[in-house]
This record gives C-alpha cells, sequence and structure tokens, in this order.
C-alpha cells in the first residue's frame, strides 16, 4: 500500500500564493506520474496538473502559467506551486500517484485525503 499525505492548504486572497506539498510512503517499488486534481462543490474532479518521473509536466489550461509542479524522486515528493490564485480554484486539492508495491506486478493508483485552498475575493 502507499500512503499520500498533503500539507500547504489554507485560506488566502486573490492574488496570493499557496505551496502544497505530498509525500509518498510506504512498500513502493517503483514511482510513476505523481500529480494533483480538485473538486470543487457541486463540481467532477478535475486534473490539475501531472509530472513523470522522467520530469515532463501538463498543466490544466485554467493554470498554466501560474501554477507550477515540481517532484523530488529521491523522497517521493511531489509539490504544486500556486501562485495568481483566483477565486474559482477554490476546491479540495487531492495528491495522486501511480506507484507500483513491492509484490505486485502492477502500477496502481493512490489518492491523498485532499487538503482545502480557498481563495476569497
Amino acid at each position: 500500500q502507499v500512503q499520500l499525505v498533503e500539507s500547504g492548504g489554507g485560506l488566502v486572497q486573490a492574488g496570493g500564493s499557496l505551496r502544497l506539498s505530498c509525500a509518498a510512503s510506504g512498500s513502493i517499488l517503483s514511482m510513476n506520474f505523481m500529480g494533483w486534481h480538485r473538486q470543487a462543490p457541486g463540481k467532477q474532479r478535475e486534473l490539475v496538473a501531472r509530472i513523470t518521473t522522467g520530469g515532463s509536466t501538463n498543466y490544466a489550461d485554467s493554470v498554466k502559467g501560474r501554477f507550477t509542479i515540481s517532484r523530488d524522486n529521491a523522497k517521493n515528493t511531489v509539490h504544486l506551486q500556486m501562485n495568481t490564485l483566483k477565486p474559482e480554484d477554490t476546491a479540495v486539492y487531492y495528491c495522486n500517484a501511480r506507484a507500483r508495491t513491492i509484490g505486485t506486478m502492477t502500477f496502481d493508483d493512490y489518492w491523498g485525503q485532499g487538503t482545502q485552498v480557498t481563495v476569497s475575493s
């Protein structure tokens, strides 16, 4: 099993910044991508940003130029630097990772518990 623990959410004014972090632990044999999704009230969960082990990234159009994802492969951590935040960024942000654990032959998806980000206007 893989545990993902997020930190860094909170309340910020529009135009401000927050940095989210996620640490993966457990019987990890290999990691594939790590990333962040978000879910606003009444909306579906959506991909925010994703980064592969090799450092390739992709972002939702709504956050391009404002958010930056990074990871530390040695520590199995991923970060999301969020700048110029807007009220529409308000959501619960979930860390997501695809990993293979010891004793298994496949990669599976794992999710964190989520951290609230609230942007006031």
